[in-house]
């Protein structure tokens, strides 16, 4: 977390109405998470983001959800965005990784533990979110995967970049029940 307390208040219940709840994909019902209160203070926006946002959680991501997660957990790493990581360690335990996997992460792909393909997915991530390119190297290796997983990756990183750049800039705090991991307190 960059910042103690938010620049952009979360919405409040009161302030929270049906127009914003239907936006919310089967995925997020019941408790509405500070990051779509907050996101939801400029209602346009968020209603373009929320199915955007929608498609790369979804099963329309040609990424199997453990690899998705793997790539969302890096990227919020590298961006040092505390509420992402949080809310997608516990996404990526529910999607198969585990608590091991998690923590490695943020070593990156030359962590020696790493699958082949979960080194190529953790390189690609690096490099988009180094310099926004996959080197042609990158690119080769990752023929195993199809094209539009490849594009879908790309995706991704690219909207949780998004996300973090959010997330941070606005001062999204934790919600209730999570724990900011301590190599991600910036403050």
């Amino acid at each position: 977390m960059r910042l103690a307390k938010p620049r952009i208040k979360p919405l409040a219940d009161s302030e929270i109405g049906d127009d914003i709840r239907s936006l919310l994909g089967e995925q997020f019902q019941g408790a509405v998470h500070n990051v779509f209160r907050t996101l939801a203070r400029a209602p346009k926006a968020y209603r373009r983001f929320m199915p955007w946002g929608g498609y790369i959680l979804s099963e329309r991501n040609a990424l199997d959800p453990r690899d998705r997660e793997l790539v969302i957990l890096r990227t919020g790493f590298n961006w040092r965005a505390g509420y992402e990581w949080a809310q997608h360690a516990r996404i990526g335990r529910a999607c198969g990784l585990s608590n091991e996997e998690i923590e490695r992460v943020k070593l990156g792909p030359a962590a020696p533990e790493w699958s082949r393909k979960d080194r190529l997915l953790l390189q690609a991530t690096d490099e988009l979110t180094a310099d926004a390119f996959i080197s042609d190297a990158t690119w080769e290796a990752l023929s195993e995967f199809t094209e539009k997983q490849r594009m879908d990756l790309v995706m991704t990183v690219g909207q949780y970049t998004q996300v973090a750049m959010m997330l941070n800039s606005f001062g999204v705090q934790l919600d209730a029940g999570f724990e900011l991991d301590p190599d991600l307190d910036g403050r």
